[in-house]
């Protein structure tokens, strides 16, 4: 209850500071990855689980010696890394399974328009019926109809909320072929037999490049980080020695810059194979980076005393 009741201080607090379509931006994100939660209080628990992190890697860096300033920033970019890259993960696979529902929804609505009903009305009959994400947009789009909106207004609205581009062209090639008003129902199963095609050949390619996934994220996330972090056992094997130098502890930093920057682009890279898209891979790159330093850090730091060098 106490927990509760401080989530809805902080979320008033937020919503009198940060400005309303800010938080509608977010809300319409949560919801479209299937996150039902008030926008405001999402972000409260974000802001509330990142206070709880800092104090506990604080005071973890103090017991255990670990970098002050490296633990604080480790607490405030864990929660929010995380919740994005779920929110992606999630927004990907709402939208796997619309794509996965559409060619059979296009079918059917070709044999309902056969059988001579109207667009509208084929719809509406099939957003009874279905279920899934897919279903659910449908039913938006006929309550808007219903409201008055115009109907290919509210069709393309559909389409862009889908954020599918294969999808999004179906749709405008289906609302071009009522327009002209030649056979729809034809027109419609065409169009359901290409998109079942591309999303086949689109599977077939992920199985297809799986194994370079594999081998950019062992190497991104184990192999390099613990390859590197050895540079930080060799650094403190030299001070031990009484060796030490600038270029020593230089080459530490430069390693862990290194990590950084591998971690990222493999992440893009990864975007790049799977969807043709370096944008898409930035939910790669944060959890790569996260997990890539943290294995790099441990073994620089905490190696040597496992090797026993002292």
């Amino acid at each position: 209850m106490i927990f509760n009741k401080v989530i809805n201080s902080l979320a008033k607090i937020i919503e009198d500071k940060i400005s309303e379509n800010f938080l509608i931006k977010i809300q319409e994100i949560l919801l479209e990855s299937g996150i039902f939660t008030i926008a405001s209080k999402l972000v409260a628990i974000i802001l509330l689980i990142i206070l709880f992190l800092t104090v506990l890697f604080s005071c973890l860096s103090i017991i255990f010696n670990f970098d002050l300033f490296l633990a604080i920033v480790f607490a405030i970019a864990i929660p929010p890394g995380v919740l994005v890259g779920y929110i992606s993960l999630q927004i990907e696979k709402r939208r796997e399974n619309i794509e996965k529902a559409a060619p059979d929804f296009l079918r059917q609505l070709a044999s309902m328009l056969r059988v001579g009903l109207s667009f509208e009305n084929s719809m509406d009959d099939l957003s009874k019926y279905g279920s899934g994400p897919l279903y659910d947009e449908i039913r938006r789009a006929v309550i808007e109809i219903r409201m008055g909106r115009d109907f290919d207004e509210t069709i393309l609205s559909m389409s862009s909320r889908l954020n599918s581009s294969n999808l999004d062209k179906t749709f405008k090639i289906v609302l071009e072929g009522r327009k002209s008003g030649g056979g729809l129902a034809d027109i419609i199963d065409n169009v359901s037999e290409d998109l079942r095609v591309i999303l086949s050949l689109k599977r077939e390619r992920k199985a297809s490049v799986m194994m370079a996934i594999l081998f950019l994220v062992i190497s991104a996330a184990i192999a390099a980080p613990f390859a590197l972090g050895m540079i930080g056992i060799y650094s403190s094997f030299m001070i031990s020695l009484g060796k030490g130098s600038e270029l020593i502890e230089t080459a530490v930093i430069a390693a862990g810059s290194y990590i950084i920057i591998h971690s990222v682009l493999a992440g893009l890279i990864i975007g790049l194979i799977m969807y043709g898209d370096f944008k898409k891979g930035i939910k790669f790159s944060i959890p790569l980076t996260i997990v890539a330093y943290s294995v790099f850090y441990v073994i620089s730091n905490f190696g040597s005393g496992l090797l026993n060098f002292s």
